[in-house]
């Protein structure tokens, strides 16, 4: 069987964590950021971590991150 390829786009954005869990960065921090207040740009400036449900997808396409 072959290597398998990593998907780029997927590398470049998730990171693993030390514990091998995946990070992953909030949406709705690109544009219309006024109506939004302080506190609540604030959280979504942290990062989250992947889903459950989300993490065999994950996992599927960054094999080696």
């Amino acid at each position: 069987m072959p290597k398998l390829k990593t998907r780029r786009c997927a590398a470049k954005r998730f990171e693993r964590t030390g514990s091998g869990k995946f990070k992953r960065r909030r949406q709705n921090l690109r544009h219309i950021l006024t109506k939004k207040n302080a506190k609540r740009k604030m959280r979504l400036g942290q990062d989250a971590l992947v889903d459950s449900a989300n993490l065999t997808a994950v996992r599927r396409m960054c094999p080696y991150l």
